[in-house]
């Protein structure tokens, strides 16, 4: 018999996902929300899941409920989840939910501030050319995945995306601490969401725990290159498999083709960059752990075409190409210009970054931006007041955000079709063209502004 499972805030990218899921395996799902935006609306009506109507009724709530999964974006005095609360049923959260989907199964969770997805998304392709049925939950739509989430009876692996981010509003503890896993990877740290883990310590420390829950006779692939991560994994009492892993040899040819180089085999990429590559090394860990031969995975990573908004090619003529990518925070922003610019060191590089985080946009957290946007020829930063306040966020200055940049030459943008304007009027011979952010620059089409940059300069 099918379980009947309500999501109280069904709208959010990671709970709509959930929700289809369970809707595939035969669950009854309802759900509500007070708000429900593209793409979660379309994903939801196509399966027959979008409420009939927006906001929150306890008449939803009622003892023929199974169970009950909490979404972050409602709060702890949400009606629909007091009721519940009163009534007894069962309340999960997100990864609560996940976790109990996948008790039977061998676990596999990817933590760290920069690289999850990027990382899963190359576990998930590899299992799937060598035909390994898995389960999976990843935080970003993948290509050749219809949806971000599958659970099935049969699979005997979940591949999870941790985030360390709050689990629900009853529950202040990062997700990837309820996953529990089998074999784990941490990718770097980099200190965010300071609205959570206001220090750096505080924020080290919720990795210390994560490793500490890993299966004792299970597996740590950990970024070596990184010293903070280095020195918690030396203090490390589980699990008992302890692999770090660094950047793996590697050429680049004179068309900007990256190739591994193991046994003296060649094998070529698709993506780029030192990031990416030591992402490859870290899934071939976790895929090694998995019983998959170095060779096969190498075969196997080589056709990868990346991550959606990870380094994705949006646009390209025979003199330019235009790369979006989701980096946000100060490491992430070092990484992706770096990576552009070595990949391509005949051309020039013009960068263009959206401070669109509440952690990006708040004034002390600004200074950690010093030196994060140096390999650009041309650096540009865009934020937009409204969002401050928006976020209940003390304003800031552009000349703020110049001064923690601590490059005099950078430009910063508050209005976004004044920084469309001005690099239209750029020219883009031998010349790429990166747009990092975390939204769209306030509601731009970025595939259809490349289409504009290319057709532009041809």
């Amino acid at each position: 018999m099918s379980k009947t499972v309500h999501f109280i805030a069904i709208g959010g990218s990671a709970m709509h996902n959930l929700a289809i899921a369970l809707h595939n395996k035969g669950y009854v799902v309802t759900g509500s929300d007070d708000e429900i935006f593209d793409p979660a609306k379309s994903n939801l009506e196509k399966y027959g899941l979008l409420p009939q109507s927006i906001g929150w009724n306890p008449d939803r709530i009622h003892e023929g409920l199974d169970e009950i999964i909490l979404g972050m974006h409602a709060r702890n005095d949400n009606p629909e989840l007091i009721k519940a609360q009163q009534i007894g049923l069962k309340i999960f959260s997100y990864p609560e939910y996940l976790y109990e989907q996948s008790k039977t199964k061998t676990r596999i969770v990817i933590g760290g501030s920069h690289g999850k997805t990027t990382i899963t998304a190359m576990i998930l392709h590899v299992l799937g050319k060598m035909k390994m049925n898995c389960d999976y939950m990843v935080g970003a739509k993948l290509d050749g995945f219809e949806v971000m989430v599958k659970l099935t009876e049969e699979a005997e692996i979940m591949v999870i995306e941790g985030d360390e981010y709050l689990t629900s509003p009853i529950d202040r503890r990062p997700k990837f601490h309820l996953y529990m896993p089998h074999i784990a990877i941490i990718s770097g740290i980099a200190w965010d969401h300071i609205n959570v883990f206001p220090t750096f310590e505080i924020y080290v420390d919720q990795f210390r725990q994560f490793i500490n829950l890993i299966d004792k006779n299970g597996t740590l692939a950990y970024a070596a290159n990184d010293a903070i991560l280095y020195q918690l994994a030396q203090e490390a009492y589980t699990p008992e498999n302890i692999v770090g892993y660094d950047i793996p040899a590697h050429d680049i040819d004179e068309n900007g083709i990256t190739y591994l180089i193991h046994n003296q085999t060649k094998y070529p990429l698709k993506v780029f960059g030192k990031h990416n590559l030591s992402n490859i090394n870290g899934a071939g860990v976790v895929c090694e752990a998995l019983g998959i031969k170095k060779e096969d995975f190498l075969a196997s990573i080589s056709d990868f075409p990346g991550a959606s908004n990870r380094l994705e090619l949006i646009g390209e003529n025979a003199t330019t190409k235009v790369f979006k990518d989701f980096a946000h925070s100060p490491s992430k922003l070092k990484a992706t210009t770096l990576a552009v610019k070595e990949q391509f060191k005949n051309h020039k590089l013009i960068a263009a970054m959206e401070l669109h985080t509440f952690s990006s946009l708040n004034s002390e957290f600004l200074q950690h931006y010093a030196g994060a946007m140096d390999s650009p020829d041309i650096a540009i930063v865009y934020f937009n007041p409204h969002t401050i306040e928006h976020k209940k966020l003390p304003p800031i200055s552009a000349e703020q955000v110049k001064q923690a940049f601590q490059r005099p030459d950078i430009m910063v943008f508050t209005e976004s079709e004044k920084l469309k304007e001005y690099l239209l009027s750029l020219t883009f011979q031998s010349a790429n063209l990166l747009l990092m952010s975390s939204g769209n620059f306030d509601g731009v089409n970025l595939k259809e502004f490349a289409t504009r940059i290319c057709n532009s300069n041809i």
